[in-house]
């Protein structure tokens, strides 16, 4: 069954939906997936996807995990960034996330993981720009952390027009401290201070974002990402900006109650 939002609107380039609750966005969310790629894969031979990770993603991926209409052995899939310093097997590191949440559920035609435990991780900045830039990101998901990041683009490192795709970046204490909800850290000098993310640009690029927002904890950083005039203050308000008129929000009325 096709899932309906209770409200939508636009701000600036930015389409909004607003559901009742995370399962009905999650649902409305995979659909969306669902449909694109498949309309995608009718007009060439393979597509792009790059996934995110957090509690916002998890009933989307769910969904999409069960899906049987796509063809994902011409999916090719990406993530958005990596801890730097964790092994591939850290309970809290992305790729583990990933792994388990979708990519050992689907025969992708190929999943490209950031290596954030890479010797030399400019090089694997560099590497992964690389593969990134072979064809065009024809969907990237997104969530929006508390103090307004996309990936790991915190304020302090955040830049619309940034010269790289992919980039090391240094963590701000906001976003470590929300690192902590995951309890795969007991204290926080355990979360890493580095990480390896897309950058905003890379994130631009993508022909299609579909950014994901749930819960009450989100909503004074939803209300900024709609109401500030776009800055790297809040990072996320980028999406507002692109106009090709294909960034949409999913989000719930608990996270979207004062707007």
């Amino acid at each position: 069954m096709k899932q309906m939002p209770t409200r939508t609107f636009k701000v600036d380039a930015l389409n909004v939906q607003v559901y009742s609750g995370p399962d009905t966005l999650a649902q409305a969310a995979s659909q969306s997936v669902v449909k694109r790629l498949n309309r995608i894969l009718q007009q060439q031979s393979t597509a792009t996807i790059v996934f995110a990770t957090g509690q916002s993603q998890l009933g989307l991926l769910r969904h999409l995990r069960q899906d049987s209409t796509v063809d994902w052995s011409r999916v090719i899939g990406f993530h958005l960034d990596e801890f730097l310093g964790l092994s591939r097997e850290h309970p809290a590191s992305f790729n583990a996330y990933l792994h388990n949440q979708i990519a050992q559920w689907l025969p992708f035609r190929t999943f490209n993981y950031l290596n954030g435990n890479a010797l030399e991780p400019i090089a694997e900045c560099d590497r992964y720009t690389y593969l990134l830039t072979q064809d065009a990101i024809d969907i990237c998901l997104l969530g929006v952390g508390i103090n307004g990041h996309l990936a790991f683009n915190d304020p302090a490192v955040a830049n619309f027009d940034d010269p790289r795709w992919v980039k090391l970046v240094r963590l701000d204490t906001i976003n470590r401290q929300q690192q902590l909800t995951s309890q795969h850290f007991s204290q926080l000098r355990d979360v890493p201070t580095h990480a390896i993310t897309l950058s905003l640009k890379a994130i631009r690029n993508a022909r299609y974002n579909l950014c994901c927002v749930t819960g009450y904890h989100k909503a004074d950083i939803l209300k900024t990402l709609l109401t500030i005039p776009p800055s790297t203050a809040c990072p996320a308000s980028v999406l507002r900006l692109d106009s090709n008129g294909n960034n949409s929000l999913f989000t719930d009325e608990s996270a979207c109650q004062f707007f």
